[in-house]
């Protein structure tokens, strides 16, 4: 009977010990980020100060133990499997399979990054090669019109335009937009929606990320580039004509079994540059 019981007690203390562990109880925090060249990663570090300023330069001072991924499913799929896990993605692909913490007591909506409260946010933007035309501009006609808006707005992101109603001239032709991973969802959505009431055009949407959009557009190899990231001083002087389409907030993101609910600005940079290891320091 003695020996039952302190088996009894002994799985017990081992289960306390284990749901510990996977809800912030003090396990090693595993950081997931996004690859270089990703316009989520240089938002979420400047906005956060993860990046910062050493002789002039800009620093990413992203520990060297994340786990990078090159996209946001990746993103949500490795925390939504890893209890320590913390990572940040676009809040219009936000799903249930994940926890978005509060920043600074306030949680990512499209209320809040409207207002302005939520502080992790950044622009949609799309850019082409000096003025558009033909079924780029139209294209861009169409983003831009409450048609547009409305379809921005339905899948999470926040519109930025209070222009009228679609009335365009629907030319033919086949344009190539492409870049940001985080822009694609909503592209893809905007392209379905065009086509619809234009089905003169055809528009091929090519997934990879901000860097890449914008030099393709600024080299004229696509039609339309997009990045989820305001543009760089040496990306300005390519001659871009850039359009901010939406504006959309970074969830920062935890497994759904952890205790964590609120983070501040300071304790997400202390996480992300490996001041902080151990969700038992997270106070």
């Amino acid at each position: 009977m003695k020996k039952k019981i302190l088996m009894v007690l002994a799985a017990f203390v081992a289960a306390v010990t284990f749901a510990g562990c996977g809800s912030s109880g003090g396990g090693t925090i595993n950081v997931v980020s996004r690859e270089d060249g990703s316009g989520t990663r240089g938002a979420f570090i400047e906005l956060t100060g993860v990046q910062e300023e050493k002789n002039g330069q800009k620093v990413d001072k992203t520990t060297d133990k994340a786990t990078i991924s090159n996209s946001t499913e990746v993103v949500m799929s490795t925390v939504k499997g890893d209890t320590n896990a913390i990572g940040y993605v676009s809040l219009g692909s936000l799903s249930k399979d994940v926890k978005a913490v509060k920043v600074e007591g306030v949680a990512p909506s499209v209320k809040t990054v409207t207002d302005g409260s939520y502080k992790i946010q950044r622009p949609f933007n799309i850019m082409t090669k000096g003025e558009a035309s033909g079924v780029a501009q139209d294209f861009i006609n169409y983003i831009m019109s409450s048609d547009g808006q409305n379809v921005i707005e339905k899948n999470g992101y926040v519109k930025v335009s209070t222009n009228g109603a679609y009335s365009g001239t629907k030319p033919s032709g086949k344009i190539t937009v492409g870049g940001s991973s985080s822009v694609t969802p909503v592209m893809e959505k905007l392209k379905e929606a065009y086509e619809k009431v234009n089905p003169n055009a055809t528009i091929e949407v090519q997934e990879s990320d901000s860097t890449t959009g914008v030099s393709n557009a600024a080299k004229g190899t696509l039609d339309i580039g997009m990045a989820s990231r305001d543009l760089q001083g040496s990306e300005t002087s390519e001659g871009l004509k850039v359009t901010k389409i939406a504006k959309d907030g970074i969830a920062v993101i935890v497994n759904k079994d952890n205790s964590v609910d609120n983070l501040t600005l300071k304790q997400i940079k202390n996480i992300y540059t490996g001041k902080t290891t151990s969700w038992s320091d997270v106070k």
